[in-house]
């Protein structure tokens, strides 16, 4: 008998992070659309994954549309985290963290059979989760529904990258609880070496960089560009190449002599060591953020050659596969990536699952589950 295939609908889902960690985890996972209003991102999912899949533009006007497709198994995404990100100044009025309810709503309406939330570990700490919690209670919007959620990091599931993460996957009631997947490689985590090993030091010149025009939305975009084209380097200043060159193996901005230090730094001897810092061989990444081509923003410098990462490195130590499409300005991909799941903490979701979606279509549904 063929194995069934089941359909996920990817909210907020930029340039395609959990989409493609899905797919990786199984071919028996098929996109049924996608909602995302950066054009750019979106212009990046459609070359990916395909014409047609993709809303671009806001969740409001998807949900207002109505065109909205039953048949959808999973739900998955990440509203987007800005105001409770730790990352600068929290703001609790910020009109962004009120997606959740949008996130929500679709639940409600399509009914999957499961959902997976993704964002920000401090997610977890914050009145939209709260919310969410609220919601799935006797009475709540979505009260025939439940969910299991944790912190989890990125590097446990194979990504080179330390990045942790508040993950909730939530199952229809009359559904067994799927609970949460388990670590694959706690205490071998795969590296930065690992991943940019067959990777050369140096780089393409920006204006090398061949300018296609990708058509989408009546908007021309530059693209569509494969990751593995982006090993693209930037022009630095004489004083960059000095505290490049200046930076030991595993060192930052502290290892700078006097007369190389801004003059921020000479103000302030104190604060984040990851500033200017070169990325370590033999452990996983740092976080990747949407600015990582730039060293003064954190740890984004090449273990070795005096340079920061690429895009091409940043999207390897995202786990997006050598093929992936991204479309747009460099600053654009780069926000694609920073803001992306990582692919093999999406692909160990979408794993887990898989066992529990086949389970379910193979048990008859529990009289506790049914009554609840």
């Amino acid at each position: 008998m063929t194995a069934p295939t089941y359909r996920t609908l990817d909210l907020f889902a930029g340039a395609g992070g959990l989409t493609a960690g899905f797919h990786q985890a199984s071919s028996r996972f098929v996109t049924a659309g996608a909602v995302e209003m950066d054009k750019a991102a979106a212009a990046s999912f459609e070359a990916t994954f395909g014409g047609g899949l993709v809303w671009a533009d806001s969740i409001q006007s998807w949900l207002e549309s109505g065109e909205l497709s039953a048949d959808v198994d999973v739900v998955i995404g990440g509203p987007p985290c800005q105001g409770f990100s730790t990352l600068g100044k929290r703001d609790a009025e910020d009109v962004r963290n009120l997606l959740w309810q949008q996130y929500a709503e679709t639940i409600r309406r399509v009914t999957p059979k499961y959902f997976v939330v993704e964002n920000v570990a401090a997610f977890a700490k914050s009145p939209q989760f709260g919310d969410f919690q609220s919601a799935v209670t006797s009475g709540g919007e979505l009260s025939d529904y439940d969910f299991a959620w944790a912190v989890l990091n990125a590097a446990d599931f194979g990504a080179p990258q330390a990045r942790k993460r508040a993950v909730l996957i939530g199952h229809r009631r009359d559904l067994p609880p799927p609970g949460l997947p388990q670590p694959t490689h706690g205490g071998r985590h795969v590296t930065v070496r690992e991943a940019l090993r067959s990777i050369p030091f140096e780089t393409v010149h920006p204006e090398a960089l061949p300018r296609p025009v990708y058509e989408f939305e009546g908007h021309q975009f530059a693209g569509p560009y494969l990751a593995k084209d982006l090993h693209v380097g930037r022009n630095y200043t004489d004083v960059s190449l000095k505290r490049f060159a200046a930076i030991p193996v595993g060192g930052n901005r502290f290892d700078l002599p006097f007369e190389l230090q801004a003059e921020c730094w000479r103000r302030h001897k104190s604060g984040s060591a990851d500033v200017m810092g070169r990325l370590h061989w033999d452990r996983p990444a740092v976080t990747i953020r949407t600015e990582f081509f730039k060293p003064e923003k954190g740890r984004y410098l090449h273990p070795e050659a005096d340079r920061a990462i690429t895009h091409y490195e940043a999207a390897l130590l995202q786990g997006f596969p050598p093929e992936h499409r991204f479309v747009g300005s460099l600053t654009a991909i780069a926000r694609q990536i920073g803001n992306a799941v990582p692919i093999p903490l999406g692909s160990a979701i979408a794993t887990h699952l898989l066992s529990a979606l086949d389970a379910g279509a193979s048990s008859p549904v529990r009289e506790d589950a049914r009554a609840a």
